[in-house]
């Protein structure tokens, strides 16, 4: 049966957790597997509008388990408030899977994120202070501190121990910040412990034979294609895998299982922090868009960067991720428009570019060059099928499955779980 993966196709904030959701009771398993609480999706259903952070969007469905997997790093404080938060709106979750080989987030990550940003001045990433960074870089040092590390408190207190010889001379020489004691670290973890372990599974083994059993696995992403740390806009980017790839070593499923992967386009591009942003409008339309499309982060509430929809970085990430199908979101923020503007290339130093820069310094240089595809006046929010839309809307989503590289099978036409028009399965073997 069906592994698909579900990945953001521009710099994350393009509507995956609608695009999870849509799929709802047709999926048994519903996988984040990378990124950590700097990642937000936004669900709403009826009057009701949920904000997640850590948990999957398959929370949200009864039948779906939803899993946490190995790829991602937790901060374990703020799952339980995310919990508790769905708890306290009706929302059961006791059916969510942990893996025992994710990472976790102390609170010296955290400090390390906030002061190491405000170190940077004007050369700062963008972060979100989390500590999802540091937290990335002790596991890739092999500093880092596991689930299962929190049912023997002596291998926690030894790693710590050791992760802390370092990080308290960074701490108080370099940031003049008081040392991190290990007790105090100890403590903070160990709190959680007896609460966590009853969702604690190998989940690597529990998906495979899942999938051994003709069960749906959905592989969802935080941020998006841009922002992954081999394959973005470099190093203005998060610090983990989010593309497709990353689906395979964050869930412990091989690549052979992965049966389709659809990538998320909004149908306009955004983005939040720093770094390169060739269709960025810092005018009206730029607000517009903002304001139409609520576009503030669903994490941090940082108002987001709006410009027009980017067709090179849609063939990039329908390359980079292997797209089978395109989920287009938000086409009804585009309503009222007399002229829309798509980027079919770039301009770079008087040259010609249809694909994106080889180099940073390229893409820093890399002015759009825009073709004008007319608007539509007449509201959209209730079309179920493509007939029901306007011949203009119609006719943009023909040109940017064109210039994309990949089918577009759902288009969401507003914010409602049920404003999406459907025109190929997105299970399909």
């Amino acid at each position: 049966m069906p592994a698909v993966v579900l990945v953001g196709a521009q710099w994350g904030d393009e509507g995956k957790g609608k695009a999870t959701d849509l799929l709802g009771s047709r999926v048994d398993y519903c996988v984040r597997y990378q990124g950590g609480n700097n990642a937000g999706h936004t669900v709403v259903i009826g009057d009701k509008k949920f904000a997640l952070h850590l948990l999957p969007s398959g929370i949200l469905t009864p039948e779906v388990t939803p899993v946490i997997g190995n790829g991602v790093v937790i901060d374990v404080g703020v799952l339980f408030e995310e919990i508790d938060g769905l708890e306290a709106q009706g929302i059961d979750t006791s059916n969510l899977l942990i893996s025992a080989n994710a990472h976790l987030i102390t609170p010296y990550h955290v400090t390390l994120d906030k002061v190491t940003e405000r170190f940077l001045g004007n050369s700062k990433i963008g972060t979100t202070g989390r500590g999802i960074g540091p937290s990335y870089a002790d596991k890739t040092s092999r500093l880092g501190i596991r689930v299962q590390d929190l049912f023997d408190e002596k291998i926690l207190r030894a790693k710590i121990e050791g992760s802390l010889l370092s990080k308290n001379q960074v701490l108080v020489k370099v940031f003049n910040r008081r040392a991190v004691t290990v007790d105090e670290v100890v403590e903070n973890l160990m709190q959680h412990a007896e609460r966590l372990q009853p969702y604690v599974a190998d989940t690597s083994l529990l998906l495979n034979r899942a999938l051994d059993e003709n069960k749906v696995v959905l592989l969802e992403g935080g941020q998006g294609t841009l922002l992954d740390v081999d394959h973005g806009t470099y190093p203005f980017v998060t610090s983990s895998n989010p593309t497709a790839g990353g689906a395979c070593a964050g869930s412990g499923i091989g690549p052979t299982k992965i049966t389709g992967v659809v990538g998320i386009l909004k149908a306009y591009t955004t983005r939040v922090g720093s770094g390169p942003f060739p269709t960025e409008l810092l005018d009206e339309d730029g607000e517009k868009l903002r304001t139409i499309g609520g576009e503030r982060g669903v994490t941090t509430g940082r108002p987001r960067r709006c410009g027009w929809f980017d067709a090179p970085i849609a063939r990039y990430a329908t390359r980079i991720n292997g797209l089978t199908d395109i989920f287009l979101t938000k086409l009804d923020v585009l309503t009222g428009w007399e002229k829309i503007p798509v980027c079919v290339a770039y301009d770079i130093d008087g040259k010609r570019s249809e694909e994106l820069p080889m180099t940073q310094t390229e893409f820093h240089h890399a002015k759009p060059i825009y073709e004008m595809l007319p608007g539509w006046s007449e509201d959209i929010s209730g079309a179920k099928t493509m007939e029901d839309l306007p011949a203009n809307a119609r006719a943009y989503i023909k040109f940017l499955e064109d210039v994309s590289g990949a089918p577009i099978s759902a288009i969401g036409v507003g914010q409602d779980r049920n404003a999406t028009i459907s025109v190929n399965d997105l299970l399909r073997k």
